[in-house]
């Protein structure tokens, strides 16, 4: 099995916790956060920096010049003790209990660091066959005569029916009425013999009796049981928890093994629990031990019944898990199995008391890929018997306990005797602690331990070498070493005089320092580009700027870096301009961009982006597909005409104007530009001019007169003609008749003569 190390590191909101940890050597440091560090470095403090100014996240002690092997930053581990897997087995492979394991590991030695989280995994399988020892406790007052009949063949069918479950089964018995004192009992003679009335024979009373031990022996337990007698008393409540707790404690005299431990309680009436002992004048708290003397509780009158809590605990305690059986519908065989079957579908981690400051997380991974967190991350359900499931859990501390000795952590499945035992360390120190020089003459003639590359006072002792007694920390003299050359400022107003040096004020925001010999230097008043201090590429140091390697200027906003100058031609600005602060300069007029490659006038930039604008304005052409991928690199602003487009004389900046046809044959305009040098603006007229096609309504009346008209010309020509013609024909007959008419006359002439 395979235990990872996981760590988690979150930024406070706060600011930052090394610093307002204000610690004073290194183990106060590293308890303060995951991200502390102490760096060791003896020349490390500044002048009017304070010892607590060694504690800083990591990153941050580097940046200030602290080398990284100089840093104490310790971190947490673990060590698997004992890592059996587990078992494997069915009924037909016989084990004794203590040879089968159902969780895995089962012992581990982690070492925490203040706010890391150790983490690991556990696995659980509830083992095929494993064995049970049951012990059924009843109530025998007087009301409970009927139910005493039905439960004397109780263990013949239980056996039967829990050897289904497992084949290594044991079943015991015990009894209880209520406290053997007034009010709860008669103690008249007689009725301590016979509390029952008229001729009823019934036993003397008692709190407690363990009739049988754990046994295998099903026949005993019907024999024991059927020899049993009814007693009474005389109030309702029933003494039951006074027996529960003996049942629990007293493991040796009930024969309890380290197996599978249920308790089948059962009565028909309610109980006492702590403060109603008093009734009978018995008021010391019930001690949870265990007071059996030949098998019978002899303590009842001594100590008051246990609360609930109390018993809860025990229970816990003793991995025994209670089940209490209904006498109403008393059906106790289904019922024990179904309830058996119950707890065994689900499992729940639990865990012993934990250590102040520590904490435990658990995330479950159950069957079928369900994964809980949170208060649910304990628990899986429908776990079938053989089923195996993981919980990752995690332990974070925050600071060190006050206690040296403490138990170890136990965590199991409730009501499982098998647990995962870990044995928690803490780091409180650093490592370079053990090399520490008490009394070093380093610390002003041994007024300190020298550890960490600086001085841990002795108590009364103070300043940065613990030169000064704390009752000597102020005087005229000392304070005049603190003012600066003619100034009258006690440490610059930024600090204040400590044995004759000044320690800085710390400002509310923990990156924030004052420093120098009168604290007349800080880290926070340099100049800023895009709201950063030194732009965020350099730290404050007295008021200027110093740089990271490739910055410069005063607020470190000049890049030297000059491959972001690089064209695609691999020329610095295209070889038409100059690279300054990692950008170009060009010098071309022409030319634009962050490379000087964008030459918006030059030919061919309208047909370059013709299709982009087709698809982005209207939706069509040969890129309306890919459009979005491949065509996002200008912004694109619609117009209502053209003569809302951006004119050159307009614009600060070059603007050429477009005219292209789209994929229907219509003429669109836009005009391309670049502004600030990088920022593609492309403005088009929203829509597209379309040539207009014929009016059909007119052509169509135009045919239709035209064919009328060609009609009517035509009849009026053919009838012009037909009158012609009909005139000469007339014509020609009116002269064929005269000639007729003259060759009649001639022949009568003649005729005549």
């Amino acid at each position: 099995m395979t235990f990872g190390l996981f760590f988690c590191c979150h930024a406070s909101k706060e600011g930052n916790e090394c610093i307002n940890a204000n610690a004073k050597y290194c183990g106060e440091c590293i308890q303060a956060g995951a991200k502390c560090g102490w760096c060791t470095d003896p020349n490390f403090l500044k002048q009017g920096e304070t010892v607590s100014s060694r504690c800083d996240e990591v990153e941050s002690l580097i940046k200030r010049g602290c080398n990284l092997t100089l840093i104490e930053n310790p971190v947490g581990k673990q060590r698997v003790l004992k890592n059996i897997p587990v078992t494997n087995r069915g009924k037909n492979k016989k084990l004794k209990p203590e040879e089968i394991t159902q969780i895995q590991p089962q012992k581990l030695d982690i070492t925490l660091r203040s706010g890391e989280p150790q983490s690991f995994n556990l696995t659980f399988k509830r083992a095929e066959d494993y064995p049970i020892d049951l012990y059924y406790l009843m109530d025998l007052s007087y009301s409970m005569k009927d139910d005493l009949e039905n439960v004397k063949n109780l263990g013949t069918s239980l056996m039967l029916e829990m050897t289904k479950i497992t084949s290594d089964f044991r079943i015991g018995f015990g009894s209880f009425v209520e406290k053997t004192v007034m009010p709860y009992i008669s103690t008249t003679p007689a009725k301590l013999l016979n509390p029952c009335t008229g001729d009823q024979t019934c036993t003397s009373p008692f709190s407690y009796k363990n009739v049988l031990k754990l046994t295998s022996n099903g026949s005993l337990f019907n024999t024991l049981v059927g020899q049993q007698h009814i007693s009474g008393n005389l109030d309702s409540p029933e003494g039951g928890f006074d027996a529960i707790m003996q049942v629990a404690v007293c493991g040796d005299q009930i024969g309890w093994r380290n197996v599978t431990r249920l308790l089948v309680f059962s009565t028909d009436a309610g109980f006492h629990f702590a403060g109603d002992g008093k009734l009978g004048g018995i008021v010391l708290p019930n001690d949870g031990k265990c007071h059996l003397e030949n098998n019978i509780y002899t303590m009842s009158h001594y100590y008051d019944y246990p609360s609930i809590a109390h018993l809860v605990q025990k229970l816990s305690d003793n991995n025994i898990q209670t089940i209490f059986a209904v006498t109403e519908e008393f059906q106790p065989v289904y019922q024990v199995r179904a309830s058996f079957y119950g707890m065994t579908t689900r499992v729940i981690l639990e865990n012993s008391k934990l250590p102040d400051g520590v904490t435990i997380a658990y995330t479950a991974h159950c069957k079928n890929g369900v994964v809980n967190e949170g208060e649910n991350g304990r628990k899986c359900s429908n776990i079938s018997i053989g089923d195996e499931v993981k919980f990752s859990i995690s332990i974070t501390s925050k600071g060190c306990p006050t206690k040296t000795k403490l138990k170890p952590i136990k965590i199991k499945p409730l009501g499982f005797t098998e647990e995962l035992e870990i044995h928690l360390n803490f780091i409180c120190e650093c490592e370079c602690h053990k090399k520490g020089i008490k009394d070093s003459p380093d610390c002003h003639f041994g007024n300190g331990t020298y550890e960490c590359g600086a001085c841990r006072c002795n108590e009364g002792r103070v300043g940065r070498n613990c030169e000064c007694s704390s009752n000597e920390i102020s005087t005229e003299d000392m304070d005049l070493a603190c003012r600066n050359k003619n100034s009258t400022d006690i440490c610059s107003n930024n600090g204040e005089c400590v044995c004759g040096k000044c320690e800085c004020k710390t400002r509310e925001n923990p990156n924030e320092r004052y420093s120098g010999k009168y604290c007349e230097c800080d880290n926070f008043n340099c100049d800023r580009s895009g709201n950063l201090l030194c732009g965020g590429h350099g730290r404050c140091e007295c008021g200027k700027c110093v740089c990271d390697p490739m910055w410069s200027e005063s607020a470190c906003d000049c890049s030297l870096d000059k491959s972001t100058c690089l064209a695609s031609n691999k020329q610095e600005c295209n070889g038409r301009g100059t690279c300054k602060c990692g950008s170009c300069k060009c010098t071309d007029p022409k030319f634009q961009g962050p490379t000087c490659e964008t030459c918006p006038t030059c030919p061919g930039v309208c047909a370059e982006h013709k299709e982009c604008v087709e698809c982005k304005a209207f939706g069509t052409g040969e890129k309306k597909d890919t459009c979005q991928q491949e065509c996002s690199d200008f912004n694109l602003i619609e117009v209502k005409s053209r003569d809302k487009l951006p004119q050159p004389h307009e614009t600060p900046y070059p603007v050429m104007h477009c005219k292209e046809r789209d994929a229907n044959d219509c003429w669109f305009y836009y005009t391309y530009a670049v502004k600030n040098k990088t920022e593609k603006v492309v403005h088009v007229v929203e829509k597209p001019e379309c040539p207009t096609g014929p009016d059909i309504v007119p052509i169509v009346i135009g045919v239709v007169v035209g064919i009328v008209l060609i009609g009517l010309a035509l009849l009026f020509i053919w009838k012009l003609l037909m009158i012609i013609h009909d005139r000469r024909e007339f014509a020609k007959f009116e002269k064929e008749k005269m000639n007729a008419k003259w060759d009649t006359v001639s022949v009568w002439s003649r005729n005549s003569v």
